[in-house]
Order: structure tokens, then sequence, then C-alpha cells
């Protein structure tokens, strides 16, 4: 079994906390992204789970095993790194079965073995070149072969993408979905770059400052941030957040922003009728604002942005710019008032105080 369990780890360099306090259980097969910005932990916890950071505090179990002390060559794990970090001076074939040799294997085993990695990475053909005779999505491959050809229990991968162009990650993205399938490798994946988290991942852990401050599928990350930070950074264009004010007319609760008063759906409703009067913050996505007349938002255009297959306006509503993703066709113009309807079942209500989600009934 090659899951992996972190407890309570911590890890400082000097006075600044890199890893605060991480508690994480990843599933046997599973592929986890960690994800944040830069400075958030999420590659120190990797280099601890690889064994490259000893941690100050906690302990971390492979499968059965607890390796916290466990040196990184007898943790059954292989990584691929940002940079490519293959040998210029051997092979493509040479670069791939290197693990092995290092390990004993026959060569008869290492030819079996690279072919049938590199049929899997379609690198088949490059095996006699070298290096510089690759592109960078070649040499990637490389490097990922040159991982998963020992055939570890876990593969790390920090930021294994990020040296290459828009569309050669993309390609990279789906051949790393499709690897993930193939391979029987529990993956945990590096990244800063929330496409990546949200296409790649089983499951996302966002981390922030060191802590992780969010673990779940894909899809709840994305519809149901637990904090305005999770918001904020998963999202292109983010989360929009407007500032509230709880109201009660005719027994009916809502949500006063600026001249204007949201209904609040069902299912939050005994929750922030406990709250009185107090202020919070509405997320939406601009997905879920339909321009619409007869809307409860009413807002001035600043900005259009054609997008080919949509729209997004940059429209000021009470003080608080919000952007719209808007089906292409005809556009608003700068300038122009428009009306908003937020879509009630997709909005997400948070404490403006500690800026975390406030749960449903």
């Amino acid at each position: 079994m090659a899951r992996i369990s972190l407890d309570r780890l911590w890890k400082r360099f000097g006075k600044v906390v890199a890893v605060r306090d991480l508690t994480l259980e990843i599933a046997d097969g599973e592929l986890l992204v960690v994800l944040g910005p830069s400075g958030c932990g999420k590659t120190t916890a990797l280099r601890a789970i690889a064994g490259l950071d000893r941690p100050d505090a906690g302990r971390i179990r492979i499968g059965d095993r607890d390796v916290t002390e466990v040196p990184p060559g007898q943790r059954g794990i292989a990584m691929v790194f940002q940079s490519y970090a293959v040998f210029p001076h051997m092979r493509v074939y040479d670069n791939v079965v290197f693990g092995l040799r290092m390990r004993g294997v026959d060569a008869a085993e290492q030819r079996r073995r690279a072919q049938e990695v590199a049929s899997l990475l379609e690198i088949g053909e490059l095996l006699d070149r070298y290096p510089a005779q690759l592109s960078g999505g070649q040499r990637q491959r490389v490097a990922v072969a040159r991982a998963i050809v020992v055939r570890p229990e876990v593969l790390l991968m920090d930021e294994p993408l990020s040296n290459l162009d828009a569309l050669l990650r993309l390609h990279m993205r789906a051949e790393l979905k499709r690897l993930h399938r193939e391979v029987e490798s529990t993956i945990v994946y590096v990244t800063h770059d929330q496409v990546e988290a949200l296409s790649l991942g089983d499951r996302i852990a966002v981390m922030k400052e060191g802590a992780l401050v969010q673990c779940d599928t894909p899809t709840r990350v994305y519809h149901e941030p637990a904090s305005v930070f999770v918001g904020s950074f998963i999202g292109s264009p983010p989360m929009n957040f407007l500032a509230g004010r709880l109201a009660s007319t005719d027994g009916e609760i809502g949500v006063r922003v600026g001249d204007h008063v949201l209904a609040v759906p069902s299912s939050y409703r005994r929750t922030l009728a406990a709250r009185g009067d107090a202020e919070v913050l509405l997320g939406v996505r601009p997905e879920a604002i339909a321009v619409r007349d007869g809307g409860p938002l009413a807002g001035s255009v600043m900005v259009v942005e054609p997008l080919g297959s949509h729209h997004l306006l940059t429209v000021t509503v009470a003080g608080a710019r919000v952007k719209v993703m808007m089906d292409g066709g005809d556009a608003p113009q700068p300038g122009q008032t428009v009306t908003l309807a937020p879509d009630p079942a997709r909005v997400r209500f948070m404490d403006p105080r500690t800026g975390l989600a406030i749960a449903a009934a």
C-alpha cells in the first residue's frame, strides 16, 4: 500500500515557519495536488515526504512504515523536479535507466522497462538522442520516464510543467492525467497554477503560510471554498466578494448590498438568522452572475473584454468591482447601466472578520 500520512508536521528555517502543523491523509493510488502561492510551504512539505528535509516535529508514514527517519533512497519514492535535471552527457536511454543501474537491475530488464515507459510516454524514437537534441516537453517526458521506470510506490512532482510554454503545458497536463490512470503509484503534485490543480487532481490541498486551509475535490474547492483566500486564489477570474449586511423584512432574512436586498437561499436562512444584523461577505463566481433585465443588483459597466466564446465584464456594484461572464454576442458598452442576477444556489457566504465560510444549516 502506498498511502501517505502526514501527522502534525512542522518545519522551520530559522525564525520562518515553512510548514505549520500539517496533517494530511493521501489515499493509495490517489493524485493529490498541493496548491498555493510562492512561500506557502508546499515544496517544503513535498521535500519532507521525499526525505530531503527533516521535519522539526511530526511523523510521516508511507504505507505501514514510519519513514520520518528513513533515508530518501529507502522510502520507495521517485521525484520529478521543476528543472528537468537530465544528464546532458547521456543518451535518453541511459538517462531513463539510470535509477535501475543504481539498483543493480540486469541489462535485459533495464531494456524491457525502458521500452515499456518509452512507449507509455511516446518517446520511443528518442532513446538514442542526447538531451540537447530534445525540446523542453521531450526532456520533461524523459525526466518523468526516469522516475516511473523504477516503479516507485510514491511519485513526487515539484512544479514539473512550469518551464513549458502555455500550449505545451496544456498537452502535458492531459498526458500526466493519462499516465496516472496507467501507473499504480500514488502521486503528490505541487503547483502554484490553479488551472493545473483543477484539471489534474483527485483532490486539492490548498496551503497558505505553511498551513492547510482546505483539502477536497476540485469541484468542491472551486464551488465551495472554505475561505475568502481559497475563493480569491482559485478561479480565473477569481470569485467576487460583495460586502453586505443581514436584514429581516416581513420575517424574511435577506442581505442588503448597497441599496439592494438579495434573498438568502433556504439552506442558509437558519444560520444567517442567528447572526442578527451582522455584516457578511457574499462570494459568487463570475459565471454564476447573469446580466438580466430586472436583476436585483444594478451597476455600471467599466470594461468589456471580448474573449471569443464569451465576454468578461467589469461592473461597479455598490462601490465594488464585480467580474461577470457573459455569453458571446452583443455586449453592453462601457458606461452603460446593467442589472445583475446572481444565482442564489451558487452564492457562498463568508464571515468578514475571520475570512472563513459560513456553513449552511
